[in-house]
């Protein structure tokens, strides 16, 4: 566990931080960008779940809430890089395939339950959803990072993977919590070049 005793120490006021296994990097490197987008990715997701809405909406609460604490897990791993030293001594936190398994067999449980798409969405329906399809973008700009970082050094495939269906899964959730699709605002395409609309 991490324990918290001072909030501010001080040590990135020379435009550098700390990574997991200690060592100093520019605040703007790659690999604090990625991290830094996933916890913009789980702080839209805790928006999500302020807007979630009746004790029916248990499960999705649920889904949510081990999304975030996942999403902690992911900013652990990305935190510490593949080849650091930590890695194999004191045994740094690492993404794992079921995290994955778990996402896809909810976004299947869901997915068979709505309305097939024949157009695409805009953001919006229910403040839940409008939400999610926030947190969806932010966790696909998360992956664009990751990925770009994983180009350069060493990344932790699951962790791609995770970042992969976690955009998909918001945006079935988003469907989900729009009446199961019902009140998804449909892309009419071209239909305002005309002035009128």
């Amino acid at each position: 566990m991490v324990r918290l005793t001072r909030i501010y120490t001080r040590g990135g006021d020379t435009g550098e931080t700390s990574l997991g296994d200690g060592s100093r990097v520019p605040k703007q490197a790659l690999r604090v960008e990625a991290f830094g987008t996933v916890d913009e990715a789980n702080a839209a997701i805790g928006l999500a779940r302020l807007h979630v809405g009746s004790p029916a909406d248990a499960d999705t609460d649920a889904m949510l809430a081990r999304i975030q604490n996942d999403l902690f897990d992911l900013g652990a791993d990305l935190c510490t890089p593949e080849d650091s030293g930590r890695t194999a001594r004191k045994g740094a936190l690492r993404f794992i395939a079921a995290q994955v398994a778990r996402l896809e067999g909810e976004i299947d449980r869901m997915n068979a339950g709505l309305r097939p798409l024949d157009s695409f969405i805009l953001p919006g329906g229910t403040p839940a959803a409008a939400y999610l399809h926030l947190a969806r973008t932010i966790v696909r700009r998360a992956e664009r990072l990751v990925c770009a970082l994983a180009a350069e050094e060493r990344v932790n495939t699951e962790a791609i993977k995770y970042l992969n269906r976690l955009s998909d899964h918001l945006f079935v959730l988003g469907r989900r919590l729009n009446d199961n699709g019902a009140k998804d605002v449909l892309w009419q395409p071209g239909a305002t070049r005309d002035g009128t609309s």
